[in-house]
């Protein structure tokens, strides 16, 4: 009795420690995102997991310990997601609490895969492969109605300029996979030296791979050439809250707050004004507000500017025989409708409004994930300000400003590298970056959405202005620095230059290199795994 109590004793005190090197994972992973000042950290911050998982031989022991690290990681990094502020809608609270549940058990995918592959082949080419299932997961859940990607690895590095800009050649998902080989290699080297084998190729190659990118880096960084070319932008920050906007009691005031805060760029010599996204609670271009679109007409005319800024559309259908297969029909008539949370450029002495309908939508927040498979799931799920179902988008537009081209992204869409670099890739000479994270309060949401949005400048080398509702707006130059930028819950009008410029990148015109690259690796182990095992059958 003594001796069993003496083993199980022993196996419990293992699994506690293993708890532990799991929790350490998930604390280092969670606190090397933005707003947190430690960058470095992701580097080796898989460390712990790893000394954990590589010691397990069965699924269910892999899958419980991966859970339990991005629990936790998951926990530090979203949990301003349920917008826990006093206004806020009792459905996004409990999707952001559910969002704390069900994002860890997404990140199974990829130790599931090196499961299989241990399985297949052993656990060190296992090792080996990990971050291409790893990089494959991440890409894929950029995917479907459920995308929610906000954890990318490379994400977290924002801070470290130097090292992002190799971004340009091999995008986040490059820098992902760079991250999980340094922490890998890196765990191979001091699990070998505690075993007594001083194996120093481990820890050389996991020091090249972080010095290469690093010299890369200052490189590009001190010989880097501005354009000539260049526009000065005014970005309106009218700092409403979100909650109450939607009511929409007094139209006319809305729009003097945006128009006196333009004003203000104007006399600063703003060619380019940029309001936030969903400025104005309404349909503005249905019909029913003309007098609210001759007066943004005569601003633009008399001041000679353009104004671009985010506003619902909507388009009517009155012949039902016409109506496209994602229109929503209003209740008790025969007219159907679509609508969009898009973005509207006026130009001066011009009629003609250029609109972009946004693309990649929010799930739950602006859709209900497969709700054109399962439309009763419309019925369901709705946010009391009534956002929950815009239609997406079907053109990725850009803008003409008469001497350039610009891609106008709204929110969540800016943190989509391949996305983003599809406009780039079509002509857009600038970003404009239109949100509103006011929902989610002073919280580390508003600084993560901003900061992500650097290494959609320095992939694409392209400048990305950004107007928030709320905060943060700024420029950010093709290097990824901020230049300028607002503070957050401020009523301000951010006036600075922005680079027009022309050069693709390698990673603008080969988005998917590493997606593709990692995604068939994971899928040849996908199907040799059921083959291996058929095989094993037979015998």
């Amino acid at each position: 009795m003594k001796i069993s109590n003496y083993f199980f004793s022993e196996e419990k005190s293992e699994k506690k420690k293993e708890l532990v090197l799991c929790f350490l994972s998930g604390v280092l992973l969670g606190i090397s995102f933005p707003p947190f000042p430690f960058p470095v950290l992701i580097f080796f911050s898989l460390i712990p997991y790893l000394i954990v998982i590589e010691k397990k031989d069965n699924l269910s022991s892999i899958s419980r310990f991966t859970y339990f690290t991005i629990f936790f990681f998951t926990i530090i990094t979203l949990y301003w997601v349920g917008s826990w502020t006093k206004e806020a809608d009792p459905f996004l609270m409990i999707s952001g609490a559910l969002l704390m549940f069900v994002n860890p058990a997404i990140f199974l995918i990829p130790s599931t895969l090196y499961y299989f592959c241990k399985r297949i082949f052993n656990k060190n080419i296992a090792l080996f492969l990990l971050p291409f299932f790893w990089v494959a997961f991440e890409y894929a859940y950029s995917l479907t109605d459920l995308r929610f990607p906000w954890l990318t690895l490379a994400n977290s590095l924002s801070y470290f300029n130097w090292y992002i800009q190799i971004a340009d050649i091999i995008g986040a998902y490059g820098i992902s996979l760079l991250i999980l080989y340094i922490n890998i290699f890196l765990y191979k080297f001091l699990s070998e030296y505690y075993r007594g084998q001083k194996k120093l190729v481990y820890l050389l190659v996991a020091v090249l791979l972080f010095i290469f990118p690093v010299i890369y880096g200052i490189y590009k960084t001190f010989t880097y050439e501005h354009s000539q070319k260049r526009i000065k932008v005014g970005l309106v920050q009218p700092n409403l809250n979100p909650w109450d906007k939607w009511e929409a009691k007094n139209l006319d005031e809305l729009l003097n707050v945006y128009l006196e805060l333009s004003q203000n760029a104007v006399n600063d010599r703003a060619k380019l004004i940029v309001w936030p996204e969903s400025a104005l609670p309404v349909y503005l271009l249905s019909g029913n507000y003309d007098g609210e679109v001759d007066r943004i007409h005569k601003f633009v005319d008399s001041n000679n500017v353009f104004l671009m800024t985010g506003m619902p559309d909507a388009t009517f259908y009155f012949d039902l025989s016409q109506v496209p297969p994602d229109a929503k029909k209003i209740k008790n008539s025969d007219v159907a409708y679509t609508s969009y949370n898009s973005i509207l450029l006026f130009s001066p002495f011009s009629n003609r409004v250029q609109k972009y309908a946004k693309i990649k939508l929010v799930p739950f927040g602006e859709k209900v994930p497969f709700v054109e498979q399962l439309p009763f799931l419309g019925d369901l799920i709705k946010w009391q300000v009534g956002i929950s179902s815009w239609n997406v988008g079907k053109e990725q537009i850009l803008f003409d400003l008469l001497n350039f081209k610009a891609a106008g992204v709204i929110c969540f869409e800016s943190i989509y590298p391949d996305f983003v670099a599809n406009f780039v890739k079509n002509g857009a000479q600038l970003l404009v970056v239109v949100t509103n994270d006011s929902w989610y309060g002073y919280s580390s949401g508003p600084f993560q959405h901003k900061e992500f949005a650097a290494l959609r400048a320095v992939e694409n080398r392209r400048t990305i202005v950004r107007a928030a509702n709320g905060g943060i707006s700024c420029i950010i130059d093709p290097l990824g620095r901020t230049i300028i930028q607002t503070n957050l819950f401020t009523k301000n009008v951010l006036v600075g230059y922005a680079e027009l410029r022309n050069e693709i990148t390698f990673f603008s015109k080969y988005p998917l290199i590493v997606p593709i690259l990692t995604s068939f690796v994971s899928l040849m182990v996908l199907i040799l795994y059921p083959y291996k095992n058929l095989l094993k059958r037979r015998i």
